[in-house]
């Protein structure tokens, strides 16, 4: 199952908008993204559902866990007694116990260990999904704006009385706005400018970060 819907979700973060180029011929190429969108909508609500069994084992692998460690510090306590009273038959009925809880110690602590390790990737798919997902809606959304704009284009062209060779400049340029846009890649030199500091922000703050950390980590070796 986990192989599965990871394939799923790498399918889905690793495709775009550009097999919709082709819808674009169609009818109704907005109903085609729009099922795209609602298709993203469902994996996250797949990977949510795993997300949430594997919490809920871990839980109660968790619970275990605490449960055996009380019993055998229990144990413990009791052995002492035992041997205290001299009474070595149940201090060995006592250690036989906690041998037996022991053994099961590794195997619930390999089991919460895999399960935080499923926790964080779920959690990892489902903000990736969820990235994703706004990009297609910003996408889709550029994609109608340019359609509306091609629309005025054509009408005022109608309208105008242009030259034959203005209107095939605004004809091209409007095909260019909507092909660029529906491939994900008609981002204005603004928003890149903005997006791109941005980045470089975010990407300062972690050096900084990092820096700090290992700085750190340095002083409390010497301490």
């Amino acid at each position: 199952m986990k192989e599965k819907l990871t394939g799923r979700v790498g399918r889905i973060i690793s495709g775009s908008f550009n097999a919709l180029v082709d819808a674009v011929e169609n009818a109704a190429p907005e109903l085609v993204m729009e099922q795209a969108i609602r298709e993203v909508d469902g994996a996250i609500e797949e990977v949510r559902g795993e997300l949430g069994k594997a919490i809920a084992n871990k839980h109660l692998a968790s619970t275990r866990l605490m449960q055996i460690n009380g019993k055998i510090e229990d144990l413990g306590e009791k052995i002492e007694f035992a041997v205290s009273q001299e009474r070595d038959d149940l201090a060995e009925a006592a250690i036989a116990q906690q041998l037996d809880l022991e053994a099961q110690i590794p195997i619930l602590e390999t089991q919460v260990s895999d399960l935080s390790s499923t926790e964080k990737e779920l959690e990892g798919y489902i903000a990736a999904l969820q990235g994703k997902k706004r990009e297609m809606r910003e996408e889709l959304a550029l994609y109608k704006n340019s359609k509306q704009e091609s629309q005025t284009v054509t009408a005022n062209t109608a309208a105008g009385g242009q030259s034959v060779e203005s209107k095939v400049d605004k004809a091209e340029s409007a095909f260019n706005r909507i092909l660029s846009n529906t491939t994900g890649v008609g981002m204005t030199a603004a928003a890149d400018k903005k997006n791109a500091a941005k980045l470089n922000e975010l990407e300062q703050m972690t050096r900084e970060n990092r820096i700090k950390e290992r700085l750190a980590a340095i002083k409390g070796r010497k301490e």
